[in-house]
């Protein structure tokens, strides 16, 4: 199911100068922000959850997620180089699951990891805040970048779409409307860092066996659809 030449060609996209500057930034950024409040607020369990769910979690993880996810194939669909790649004797799903690993490695990478420096910045993981909205930062990689891998997958607008569902969907409607948080990557990821944390630390709508089976469920159910539509986009080149 995991293919080296498939994962080091995608990597090599997804890493190439200009990508991997997009990604950098959100990172540093996370990281000057937790060092600035630090120095003027002090170590405050308080501040330290209200930037990392507020900042890490609800803008950072996703934004990184719509260009690992989507960058994993949607360029190669759109200038037709993917035809090259169809026509090597590599299974359709075996593709998608590579991509996709190499889509969650990397959105974890520039993630979870400035999630954790940045949480023992602003509060030395007092609480185990760091630790939980790092755990959170995990999980939401997963989900992420299988939901926005399939959107590179099925639409020429994968970033768009990706773009409103982060920040128009979770940010803006699911912290007004609390219906929506239930249908919420960063609520379902919350629940799990929910339980880490110390009591009251983080919160989540979603209970945790909801949260646990909704991320299990979206991740299969679209790398497999989108395993479906890479077989299909092949029949249509082969017609």
């Amino acid at each position: 199911m995991y293919d080296p030449t498939v994962a080091r060609l995608t990597y090599r996209a997804l890493l190439g100068r200009r990508r991997a500057a997009i990604l950098f930034v959100l990172p540093v950024l996370l990281v000057v922000i937790a060092a600035a409040v630090r120095a003027f607020a002090g170590a405050d369990d308080g501040v330290a959850s209200g930037v990392l769910g507020g900042f890490a979690i609800a803008t950072m993880v996703p934004l990184i997620g719509v260009i690992a996810g989507t960058g994993a194939i949607g360029p190669e669909i759109d200038d037709g180089s993917i035809v090259y790649l169809l026509a090597k004797p590599v299974k359709r799903p075996t593709i998608i699951f590579t991509k996709l690993i190499v889509a969650v490695s990397v959105t974890m990478l520039f993630s979870a990891l400035p999630t954790f420096v940045a949480g023992l910045i602003l509060n030395g993981n007092g609480g185990q805040i760091a630790v939980a909205y790092t755990i959170a930062a995990l999980v939401a990689s997963i989900a992420y970048s299988a939901l926005f891998l399939l959107l590179g997958t099925v639409s020429r607008h994968a970033v768009v779409f990706g773009l409103v569902y982060a920040l128009v969907w979770e940010a803006l409607f699911g912290s007004l409307v609390p219906g929506a948080r239930t249908l919420s990557v960063q609520q379902w990821s919350l629940s799990v860092a929910e339980k880490v944390a110390g009591e009251g630390a983080v919160t989540s709508d979603v209970g945790l066996p909801l949260a646990t089976a909704l991320l299990i469920g979206v991740t299969v159910v679209a790398t497999w659809y989108a395993g479906q539509k890479l077989r299909a986009l092949k029949l249509a080149g082969e017609e």
